[in-house]
């Protein structure tokens, strides 16, 4: 595969290459990888690679792996970006003849070193750089088939176990991108991948989580309600259980239910499911954020400000934004910080508030750039705020309404 077939990808590192005066070989060496994957890459013969490789041929060369891959899309679809390796990785079946794996490579990773590509995969999903995850993610769900189809005993279960969390992380990048038949496969894939893992009742919890988001994505609220709940009382950690993973997804999935509840209707009930998961926060041990869940006190009482701005009282989201607490003894992710701004934002435009909501949206933007650009909330109340301006409110004002993609 040549010339105009090529992509970005290859084109990139062909032509930082030979800016930086290096040859093949030399960039192979600087990157610690093979001459070959350097000449099939920019050959196109592979058109992805694992995430340390990606970062080193980035670091060899200088540049962010932003720049190696190419621009990134202003919106995040499907039809503005090339999804089929996520297609295949995801769907790819030993079972069916031709619709085995498709990787190049036979190396079979440690299992030491397949967690840590899942993590970088991870981290890439939560820090909101779609482009990295999209190009890493077929490789880390070839490589962990290729583990659980090699190994035995523990060394296979731990690779079950990482297999999910990568089509875990499969369904939430189809789901981001609008395809929710493949987010809902990649789903179901993940609870088959966590019924065989070495933490099997953990792992099958957390992979019904990201299947009721798919299902409250597909339009069924009620199923997806049942799905949480149901998973949420078989995990839930006992009175005196202090252990943050359960906790964690045990509150998430009340999230979901949440979501689900108001979905159907039943604002009510959302808050119960909430209060449920704000007292499962209080007893945990701080904020995390892991592949397992994104918990603690203060992501607890941001869904609760959440809730109320869906549930169309904006007064009172502003009251509870009061009460929120400072990150206790962790971290809580960029985008979610962002999220809570842009709802906050949506809260105030709701009353009329601009200036506040001006500045919530660019608190957002200053959090998480990139992933801000894809959220039609932002989008909306930045439309709002224009749409009833005036006069000309600055250069700032401008630059908010062309980041959120009010204007071109």
């Amino acid at each position: 595969m040549t010339g105009d077939t090529r992509t970005p990808f290859a084109e990139n590192l062909a032509r930082f290459r030979k800016g930086r005066n290096l040859s093949q070989e030399q960039l192979a060496e600087a990157a610690g990888v093979g001459i070959d994957t350097v000449a099939r890459i920019e050959q196109g013969i592979r058109s992805t690679c694992r995430p340390k490789t990606l970062r080193s041929l980035a670091t060899a060369l200088g540049v962010t792996v932003d720049a190696l891959l190419g621009a990134v899309p202003q919106r995040l679809h499907s039809r503005d970006v090339d999804v089929a390796p996520l297609r295949k990785a995801i769907t790819a079946d030993a079972r069916i003849p031709g619709l085995g794996d498709f990787a190049e490579s036979r190396e079979l990773l440690p299992l030491e070193e397949l967690t840590t590509s899942a993590h970088s995969a991870w981290r890439a999903y939560v820090d909101g750089r779609h482009n990295e995850l999209l190009h890493a993610l077929p490789a880390v769900l070839t490589d962990a088939r290729r583990v659980v189809r090699d190994t035995h005993d523990e060394q296979r279960a731990g690779a079950h176990r990482v297999l999910s969390t990568a089509y875990r992380l499969g369904a939430g990048i189809a789901g981001r991108l609008g395809l929710d038949d493949l987010a809902y496969t990649a789903a179901t894939r993940a609870l088959d991948a966590a019924t065989e893992s070495d933490a099997p009742e953990v792992e099958a919890a957390i992979s019904l989580r990201y299947l009721a988001w798919t299902l409250i994505r597909q339009g069924r609220a009620e199923e997806a309600e049942r799905v949480a709940t149901e998973a949420a009382a078989v995990i839930e950690p006992r009175m005196l259980d202090r252990d943050p993973v359960r906790a964690g997804v045990f509150g998430n999935l009340l999230f979901n239910a949440a979501t689900a509840a108001l979905s159907s209707g039943s604002a009510d009930r959302a808050e119960d499911l909430l209060a449920a998961a704000h007292a499962a926060a209080i007893r945990s041990r701080g904020d995390t954020a892991t592949e397992a869940a994104i918990f603690g006190p203060r992501v607890a009482a941001l869904q609760r400000v959440d809730l109320a701005v869906r549930s169309g009282d904006p007064e009172r989201a502003l009251q509870l934004a009061g009460t929120v607490p400072d990150v206790e003894g962790g971290d809580v992710p960029a985008f979610w910080e962002a999220g809570h701004r842009l709802y906050l934002a949506a809260a105030a435009a709701e009353l009329r508030r601009d200036r506040a909501a001006l500045a919530w949206l660019a608190e957002a933007k200053d959090l998480a750039s990139d992933w801000v650009r894809y959220q039609p909330l932002g989008k909306a109340t930045m439309k709002r705020i224009v749409d009833r301006a005036t006069r000309r409110r600055g250069p700032e004002f401008a630059q908010l309404a062309a980041h959120y993609d009010v204007i071109a």
